[in-house]
């Protein structure tokens, strides 16, 4: 991993360190061979053309970058999570709700 995603992941704050660990292998378990940077002062996670942008702010994660109707029909099921710009506002609170196959189909629709 590179040293600034590091850097990035050890600034996080601890209330929402764990929603990150979470999310962030929930990628990489559905998209092993995706890289990990910073890209718009976030993490990146990236897989050929595709790119999914997690970023921990002061309401928990927020979450970026999939297509038009790749997110794997999470948005559906979880609307009011959508915000402007096509972002989704995670609150460790919404997530602890929602099973990891939910975040699992979003992944794997936005990376592959």
């Amino acid at each position: 991993m590179h040293q600034a995603v590091q850097a990035y992941i050890d600034a996080i704050p601890s209330e929402h360190r764990a929603l990150f660990d979470r999310l962030h292998q929930l990628i990489l378990s559905v998209a092993p061979g995706a890289s990990v940077t910073i890209s718009y002062g976030i993490p990146t996670y990236k897989l050929g053309r595709r790119r999914v942008y997690v970023g921990a702010w002061q309401h928990g994660l927020s979450i970026y970058g999939w297509g038009h109707g790749g997110d794997g029909g999470f948005l559906a099921r979880h609307p009011e999570l959508l915000k402007p710009k096509a972002t989704i506002r995670l609150r460790p609170e919404d997530a602890a709700r929602i099973g990891d196959e939910e975040f699992e189909g979003l992944f794997r629709a936005a990376l592959t």
